[in-house]
């Protein structure tokens, strides 16, 4: 007996096959068991650190961890972007530490030495959590090289080749290694590429995004934080990227946004969303073929050249042309409330183009809307923004509105019908702003009977 679909479960069963084929997405041999060593230092010992800011790392947890490691013979070093920032003079945020020690190796030491470990869901990658002292957490992972992919996890093994690990990484500038007498460890010209603020993937390009798809925006993120030009790209990159795009069918729409808002966050934001787009990254975004490319060019400019930082999604939704778009992409990328919100509070507002005073128009707006005040004064401020209504924004940053005095409870001797109960609201919220939120309950309460009585002669 054939099966008849309805058009919604249809699709329903359609996504349920598409992510079933990522879910199942086969597991791969790592291209870089196969790939000839890239070029690489004879001695990776680039530099000695010995500065305020290297030395600020050294809490005495961090301390009593490594006379630990000593202790057990095993090496300790910090790893990853903690280095990079390091080296350009920026305070490190999170502390990635790597070693030579296995799993089970650090689980034996900690235990012996009634070390707490905490959140084992990592130890299967070879992270360990110990807590040191009861006050602070290190994650520690063993040194590793990947031996299978499916494009967005990899098997791992464990290995004590500190070589072998960075090149296991993403860019060259994140492959580096510090050791806590100072010294860096730098096997692939990590350390000159950030001097010449370059940013270049360890080894082939192919390659490295072949193991993991989301490599390509972490690429362009990279890009924003490092380079001083907004489109040096180097063009072998640009051309893996774009070769590799379609792998980032298979990423989920979370770790997308998530990149693609740090990029939005970033340097040179408007640069690379078009470089991106040019790549083919729309329809993995789930973005519409047909962007308003020029609306998103022309706000992204206006506001900069004002010092004005517009939201993440305010630049996302800027590039579409109407709300039923904004669902459309929320499907794929999966935005917070507050950022779905925002983008339909800019697509439903866009057009308006007020004849009356346009504080009062956005007072309206602001007494009117339903969710939480603070959200919508801050969507108004938002939209104020990338129309260049900069002082307006200010001023409605600034409006204090008092608490509407009418309650329903007040209103339920008046009102028999409670289908009017929202509409007499709203006309008497209207009456309210235009009297400057200065006219009392019992002056508005003599307003409702009139109000009813148009509302009945209109039915």
């Amino acid at each position: 007996m054939p099966i008849v679909l309805h058009r919604i479960n249809y699709i329903s069963f359609r996504h349920f096959l598409r992510d079933c084929s990522r879910t199942f997405k086969t597991w791969k041999r790592v291209i870089m068991k196969d790939e000839l060593m890239p070029p690489s230092r004879s001695d990776p010992i680039v530099k000695k650190l010995d500065n305020t800011l290297f030395n600020s790392v050294f809490t005495p947890e961090l301390t009593s961890l490594l006379q630990l490691f000593k202790k057990y013979n095993y090496e300790l070093k910090l790893a990853g972007g903690a280095v990079r920032d390091i080296l350009m003079d920026i305070q490190p945020k999170d502390l990635d530490f790597a070693t030579d020690a296995t799993p089970d190796e650090m689980k034996n030491m900690f235990e012996k030495e009634d070390v707490r470990m905490i959140n084992n869901k990592g130890e299967k990658h070879g992270t360990i959590t110990a807590r040191i002292n009861d006050k602070e957490n290190f994650e520690i992972t063993t040194l590793r090289i990947d031996t299978h992919t499916n494009g967005r996890h990899a098997k791992v093994e464990f290995t004590k080749n500190w070589k072998l690990d960075a090149l296991r990484r993403d860019l060259t500038i994140n492959s580096m290694f510090l050791d806590f007498e100072g010294r860096v460890y730098d096997y692939f010209f990590g350390y000159d590429d950030l001097q010449k603020r370059k940013v270049a993937f360890v080894g082939n390009p192919s390659h490295r995004i072949k193991e993991d798809y989301l490599r390509i925006l972490r690429y362009f993120r990279f890009y924003g934080r490092i380079a001083e030009q907004p489109d040096a790209h180097d063009e072998q990159i640009i051309l893996a990227i774009k070769e590799n795009i379609n792998g980032l069918e298979g990423t989920s729409g979370e770790r997308i946004w998530s990149e693609w808002s740090k990029i939005l966050s970033g340097n040179y934001a408007k640069e690379l969303t078009l470089k991106m787009l040019e790549c083919g990254f729309a329809r993995y975004a789930g973005l519409p073929e047909k962007l308003n490319i020029e609306n998103f060019e022309s706000v992204y400019d206006a506001t900069r050249k004002n010092s004005i930082i517009l939201q993440p999604i305010t630049l996302l939704a800027l590039l579409l042309k109407n709300e039923d778009e904004v669902f459309e992409v929320h499907n794929r990328l999966k935005f917070s409330a507050y950022e779905r919100d925002l983008a339909l509070f800019i697509l439903r507002y866009w057009e308006d183009k007020p004849s009356t005073d346009l504080l009062k128009f956005y007072k309206r707006i602001l007494i009117h809307y339903k969710g939480k005040v603070s959200n919508v004064r801050s969507h108004i401020c938002e939209l104020l923004k990338c129309k260049q209504h900069f002082s307006l924004a200010e001023d409605i940053e600034k409006i204090v509105i008092p608490r509407f005095p009418i309650t329903g409870y007040m209103l339920e001797k008046y009102i028999k019908r409670r289908t009017m109960m929202g509409i007499v609201i709203k006309e008497l919220k209207n009456i309210w702003l235009d009297k400057n939120f200065e006219i009392t309950a019992d002056e508005l309460l003599q307003e409702v009977p009139r109000i009813v009585s148009e509302l009945e002669d209109n039915d």
